[in-house]
C-alpha cells in the first residue's frame, strides 16, 4: 500500500457501499471519512479537510447537488465526484453545474471511480 497522504472523504447513505469505497480507496493509500447524508458531509469537511469528496445523489436531510453547492462555496479547489444509482445526462448537466468534476454510475462497479480519484490526487 502507498500511503499519499491524501484525504477523501465519501457521502452516501448506504452503510455498506461506503465501507465498500472506503477499503478501495484505502488500498490506494488514501485516509478515508465517510458521512451518512449531504449535511454530515459538509460538516465532515470543514473538519477533515479532504482533498477530494465523493457524493452519491440520493441521500436524506440533504442529497448531493445540495452538499456540492455548498462544499464548492467552501472549498472551490477541493474536486467533487459523484457515485450513484441515477446516472444519466440531465444528472451529469445539473451536477455539473453544482460544481461536480465526474459523475459515475454505482451500476460500473468502484474501478473507475477509484482510477478517477487515483488520477485526480496522485
Amino acid at each position: 500500500m502507498r500511503v499519499t497522504g491524501k484525504r477523501v472523504l465519501i457521502a452516501d447513505d448506504h452503510p455498506v457501499l461506503r465501507g465498500i469505497m472506503r477499503s478501495r480507496l484505502e488500498n490506494q493509500g488514501f485516509e478515508v471519512s465517510e458521512a451518512a447524508n449531504g449535511a454530515e458531509a459538509v460538516h465532515k469537511a470543514e473538519e477533515v479537510k479532504p482533498d477530494l469528496v465523493v457524493l452519491d445523489l440520493a441521500m436524506p436531510v440533504m442529497n448531493g447537488l445540495e452538499a456540492a453547492r455548498i462544499l464548492k462555496r467552501l472549498s472551490p479547489e477541493v474536486p467533487l465526484v459523484m457515485f450513484t444509482n441515477n446516472a444519466g445526462l440531465i444528472l451529469e448537466h445539473e451536477a455539473r453545474s453544482s460544481g461536480i468534476s465526474a459523475v459515475f454510475s454505482k451500476t460500473d462497479g468502484t474501478d473507475p471511480l477509484v482510477t478517477h480519484v487515483k488520477g485526480l490526487l496522485n
